[in-house]
């Protein structure tokens, strides 16, 4: 199911947190508290950006937007978010 991918993606993001591995994403949560938010929400902002040129010129849309939905999830998995509440989110949207 295509929709699970969020899940796996969510659950990869916790792991990476929990067992250091040496990547991008995982060194990134593993900085000082401080900084690691602070880098993450400069990526945040960063991919933000990249989104609205992409769609202002009608390129790259959906991998700018895959780049700003990943590191808002990785926000989430940094501040121990329970995955479940953003879909409850959802839930409660969708009407």
């Amino acid at each position: 199911m295509k929709d699970s991918i969020i899940r796996e993606v969510y659950q990869k993001l916790e792991n990476r947190r929990d067992n250091p591995t040496g990547s991008y994403t995982s060194n990134l949560m593993q900085d000082d508290d401080k900084l690691a938010e602070d880098k993450i929400l400069e990526k945040i902002g960063e991919e933000t950006t990249e989104l609205i040129l992409a769609a202002k010129n009608n390129e790259y849309l959906i991998q700018e937007a895959a780049d700003l939905i990943f590191h808002t999830l990785l926000l989430l998995v940094y501040k121990k978010m329970d995955l479940d509440k953003l879909f409850n989110e959802f839930e409660i949207r969708k009407s």
